[in-house]
């Protein structure tokens, strides 16, 4: 079986994932850009362990037009003859003309998503759209429970829904994190990091909960007489308000703004940290809180995460925070961060939870996905969602 797997573009998690399934069998990756507007990551060179396409090498494809898109997929697709395809999600341009390339060759395709049903606000048109595109896949790899309650809600077959999308190098993290904690007081004098502090990482946008979660810390410290600081890890179109805002608290010498920082320099910060706290508003799933408690850190996750219900043990591994609520995460933050709490019993939990969900879970799950798309593969004989595919790939 000749698998292809798209992805918008290779980030160091994307390609951790790649390598587990090609350790199952050997695979081919897409990569649809060579750039991205989005996540500032850093362009991964060399020689990789798997077949490696991109398709538009100086480009964001979803800067480009509909049709040049489902041209140049299609060109490509068409000399790598896969048997089955996976594909990245249901929305954007380059996914959906690769479902469409599927259709017309009878070849099945798998979506990966982390959707989940409480994302946004839905409505009824559109999610009758979704119900017409999900119908045209043949599997999916979702990432947990969340995720897979919802695309059966939009009509795919339980059967047909394997979970372990959503993972991370646990190795990596949990490896590096103890490395660094070796050597902490260096790593601290050379990141201007305090020695205690709550973790929190994310693009600076407004579904992220920045200025809540800095309102609530600011209400944490006049609570309690020995607070921990605040590490804002990450950049975006909401910096500078946000340090209008820490500046109106007063809490500028407490709260960090270190700015965006690349893969190799992320477990400095979980390792020297307290406690993250993932405290989205809307959040698909939130590998963030992956990487904290590879690292062996205690969570508080946000009620609405798509990671919750699959990564978070009430009073064992962390908390769960209700987002909207400034005084229930300044409480969350008083219970983590007082001297009673065993963090380092939570930090194992943590660890041990986060065990079942690494890159093999992903590897070997799209190859259980892929051997269930061949077996029975859907029969794509609607003409109603071949026509609203077609208007979406050249309408958006």
């Amino acid at each position: 079986m000749r698998l292809a797997v798209i992805f918008h573009r290779f980030g160091p998690y994307h390609y951790a994932r790649l390598r587990a399934a090609n350790r199952v069998k050997p695979i081919v990756a897409l990569e649809l850009s060579g750039e991205d507007k989005t996540y500032a990551w850093a362009h991964i060179t060399g020689e990789a362990e798997f077949e490696r396409h991109v398709i538009f090498p100086a480009a964001d494809s979803e800067s480009l037009p509909g049709r040049r898109i489902r041209d140049e997929v299609r060109r490509k697709l068409d000399a790598i003859r896969p048997d089955v395809v996976v594909i990245p999600g249901f929305y954007d341009k380059g996914a959906l003309s690769s479902l469409m390339w599927c259709n017309e060759h009878d070849v099945p395709g798998i979506v990966v998503s982390d959707t989940t049903e409480r994302d946004f606000r839905r409505h009824f048109w559109r999610e009758w759209v979704k119900r017409k595109v999900t119908a045209r896949f043949s599997a999916a790899l979702v990432g947990g429970q969340a995720q897979a309650e919802y695309l059966v809600k939009l009509g795919m077959r339980r059967d047909r829904v394997f979970p372990g999308y959503d993972v991370v190098d646990n190795d990596y993290f949990s490896a590096k994190a103890d490395q660094v904690r070796q050597n902490a007081w260096r790593y601290r004098d050379e990141h201007s990091l305090p020695e205690r502090y709550f973790l929190t990482s994310n693009r600076f946008i407004a579904r992220k909960n920045l200025f809540r979660l800095a309102t609530a810390y600011a209400e944490y410290r006049q609570q309690t007489a020995d607070p921990w600081d605040l590490v804002m890890l990450g950049d975006g179109e909401l910096m500078p308000l946000l340090k209008g805002h820490i500046d109106a608290l007063h809490l500028r010498d407490h709260i960090l703004l270190p700015g965006f920082r690349q893969y190799e320099e992320l477990p400095v910060y979980y390792a020297l940290a307290g406690c993250y706290i993932q405290a989205s508003t809307a959040e698909p799933w939130g590998l963030t809180v992956n990487e904290a408690m590879a690292s062996g850190l205690p969570v508080l996750v946000s009620n609405v995460s798509g990671c919750t219900k699959d990564l978070l043990r009430e009073n064992e591994n962390g908390f769960v925070l209700d987002p909207c609520d400034i005084a229930d995460m300044a409480q969350k933050m008083l219970r983590v961060s007082d001297a009673g709490c065993d963090r380092e019993a939570m930090g194992r939990m943590s660890r041990q939870i986060i065990s079942h969900w690494g890159c093999d879970r992903f590897g070997e799950n799209l190859w259980k996905a892929a051997e269930r798309a061949c077996q029975d593969p859907v029969r794509r004989n609607n003409r109603t969602g071949a026509a609203i595919l077609k208007a979406l790939v050249f309408l958006k």
